[in-house]
């Protein structure tokens, strides 16, 4: 019977992901992931060939788990504005739960070299973006207002305390929720 992996995927990107919230996304290289897990550089290299399809791994990972609660509250309820609502809670939410993989969505694909990602990965992300925009079509509202009560808003209140390293206190919820029901016309 085989040994299992010592340093697994979700090991590695879970190390990524600490380097990350605590430095930035340029603290994510190979040799930074393997001294954190004391992990020998070639199962760095034999997961990931490349810091581009480690970084790319690491966010198409946080987006697949962001986006299981967030399309899920976006999808559920009755109308518009109590959908657009739920789902904006569901950022603050999800990103009080998950702190350090809340910063690698406010690092965001770009800073971590979305152009240099192999293109299985690049798939896997167009596939989420897809089951995004099918969700967001019901929503019969204009798209500006729809992005401000879903992305910009839930994203500029959990921005200040994570990057303070704070906890996004209670009160994040009522002003995330207010907002997105002034954004967004009741059905």
């Amino acid at each position: 019977m085989p040994r299992p992996a010592r340093y697994t995927v979700d090991v590695l990107l879970d190390a990524a992901a600490e380097l990350l919230a605590a430095d930035g996304p340029a603290a994510v290289t190979m040799s930074a992931v393997a001294r954190a897990t004391g992990a020998p550089s070639g199962s760095v290299y034999h997961r990931f060939p490349t810091r581009a399809a480690l970084c790319g791994e690491l966010w198409v990972r946080t987006e697949e788990r962001f986006q299981e609660a967030f399309v899920e509250a976006l999808t559920s309820g009755d109308g518009p504005q109590q959908r657009c609502v739920a789902a904006a809670l569901s950022v603050v939410g999800w990103c009080r739960e998950h702190p350090v993989e809340a910063q690698v969505l406010l690092a965001g694909p770009d800073e971590l070299g979305l152009h240099g990602w192999p293109e299985p990965l690049t798939g896997r992300r167009k596939r989420l973006q897809r089951r995004l925009r099918k969700a967001l079509n019901d929503i019969p509202e204009d798209t500006g207002r729809v992005s401000a009560a879903l992305i910009d808003v839930p994203y500029a209140v959990v921005r200040r305390h994570l990057r303070a390293r704070q906890a996004i206190p209670g009160s994040a919820d009522a002003i995330v929720a207010d907002c997105a029901r002034a954004l967004i016309a009741p059905s």
